[in-house]
């Protein structure tokens, strides 16, 4: 198999499982309180999101290309 396919296929999983973990602090009481206060969520479930959506992007990329 091609490293480049098998990476892509890993920076898609860790995506996709930091997407879940961001979902799953945002349901916290601390991200709810947090959010009705400031309208914000926390840091940490900011960053889950921000790294899972960059690593499935990148992921998917990489399975897309061929060269």
């Amino acid at each position: 198999m091609n490293p480049k396919f098998l990476i892509g296929i890993a920076l898609l999983v860790v995506g996709l499982i930091l997407l879940y973990l961001g979902y799953q602090s945002s349901q916290g009481l601390d991200d709810q309180i947090s959010e009705a206060i400031t309208g914000e969520y926390t840091d940490s479930t900011v960053w889950y999101w921000v790294l899972g959506g960059v690593s499935a992007v990148v992921g998917v990329v990489l399975l897309v290309l061929k060269r």
